[in-house]
């Protein structure tokens, strides 16, 4: 980790300035799009929906890959750094972002997603496996306090997100200030829709508890829609395979709530998941998270709204 940081350092220290003019220059003149970069799917569709056509948007996170294990590459490095804004969670998937920006001021802005709302602590609850090896999102005299990033999966969130980039692309192009006010709050306003059918749809479930055989990066769905959840490993884990007592644990609550589905999120082999559905006569579902999206999902159009969309739907389908 120590030699990564290092080689990370050195890099910026390569690149710095190479851009910086240029980018400078294009402020100026006031002619160009605005450049944002994203590092995940979330920040960069709801980017793209404010800027349409008045910005340049790149997501950094290439569509398929699993982001705790991205690492940026040389053009990555260089686009963060010659951006107007750059878009980022703040938490584990990213912390590589902190290299860079410690060791290369950007030309830019930087907007942490994970600043924009109310952040909830990464909880292990009864049955998920411990994590080992846990991720240092803030340490002061031994104590670590863990937040989890994935703070999108609230729809309600996720528009007052839409609302923060909007509000900030205007700052940086007050020309185009109110057309990004606009979009965004048209697309926040859909969001805020489909929150409510979320809502409508857990209300009338006997049973809100719902059991993940995989990692649980909803903390913040959880909250907002008062679910009561049980999963192999916290949202953040690197581990892939429980323990025989946390197998045990979900497969005697999925018999004893009589769940009808157990389930996975996203690019997951849902082994565990199968393994459970298999013991218990259940059956197995993916719950899309949107953290990154396929190829397949980018080339046709997916969105935020689509995807989770797309959940509800899903819900639909498997829970009674």
């Amino acid at each position: 980790m120590l030699k990564k940081g290092f080689c990370l350092i050195l890099l910026c220290a390569l690149l710095t300035g190479c851009g910086a003019k240029e980018t400078a220059q294009q402020a100026e003149d006031g002619e160009q799009p605005l450049k944002i970069v994203a590092t995940v799917f979330p920040a960069y569709d709801f980017a793209r929906t404010c800027g349409g056509e008045d910005a340049e948007v790149t997501l950094l996170l290439p569509p398929g890959t699993e982001s705790h294990s991205y690492e940026p590459t040389p053009a990555d490095i260089l686009a963060v750094q010659e951006c107007d804004l750059f878009l980022y969670l703040g938490g584990a998937s990213d912390a590589w972002v902190d290299t860079i920006l410690s060791a290369a001021e950007p030309t830019g802005r930087t907007l942490k997603l994970m600043d924009c709302v109310e952040l909830l602590e990464e909880e292990t609850v009864e049955g998920m496996e411990e994590e080992k090896h846990g991720h240092d999102h803030e340490e002061e005299l031994g104590q670590v306090k863990e937040y989890d990033e994935h703070v999108w999966t609230s729809p309600r969130n996720a528009a007052q997100i839409v609302r923060d980039i909007a509000g900030t692309m205007g700052e940086l192009d007050p020309e185009h200030a109110e057309t990004f006010r606009t979009r965004g709050e048209e697309y926040a306003g859909q969001i805020e829709v489909l929150d409510g059918q979320f809502r409508d749809f857990f209300d009338s479930l006997p049973s809100r508890t719902i059991v993940f055989g995989d990692r649980f990066p909803l903390r913040y769905f959880a909250e907002e829609y008062d679910l009561d959840y049980y999963a192999a490993f916290p949202g953040c884990s690197t581990q892939t395979e429980p323990s025989a007592a946390t197998i045990a644990f979900l497969t005697d609550k999925v018999r004893d709530e009589h769940i009808s589905t157990v389930w996975y999120i996203e690019f997951s082999n849902h082994l565990v998941a199968d393994s459970i559905a298999e013991a218990t006569g259940t059956k197995t579902a993916m719950f899309h998270t949107c953290h990154n999206v396929s190829q397949e999902e980018m080339d046709s159009g997916a969105t935020y709204l689509s995807l989770m969309e797309g959940n509800l739907e899903t819900l639909r389908a498997n829970l009674p």
